[in-house]
């Protein structure tokens, strides 16, 4: 997707990053935000990704908002096998909607 090779309904782009519609929504507003440079997992990530991780949480609260997040969101980032990551591509979910989303993991 970040290359353009697959088509998706695209949120926002700019030179670093690419924010489109998850194809899999688990709410009524569920998108992702992606760095455009290959980062298999947040595992990987070191003081050099410093920059596009800031750039992709600092821009989730306006791309929540211009889909109509107005009360609040979740953001997620699965990593490695155990923490849920099907797609070794590094993803923030940003999940919302008018209605409330429900604690994530219970009591155990």
């Amino acid at each position: 997707m970040a290359r353009g090779e697959i088509t998706a309904r695209q949120v926002y782009q700019d030179d670093d990053i690419l924010a489109f519609h998850d194809i899999r929504p688990q709410a009524s507003v569920h998108f992702l935000i992606i760095p455009k440079q290959h980062v298999a997992s947040l595992y990987d990530c070191d003081a050099s990704h410093q920059g596009v991780l800031g750039k992709i949480l600092s821009l989730a609260p306006t791309l929540a908002r211009e889909q109509g997040m107005t009360d609040g969101f979740r953001t997620i980032v699965n990593t490695g096998r155990v923490g849920g990551q099907e797609v070794y591509h590094l993803h923030v979910h940003v999940l919302g909607g008018p209605e409330p989303l429900g604690r994530m993991i219970g009591p155990r």
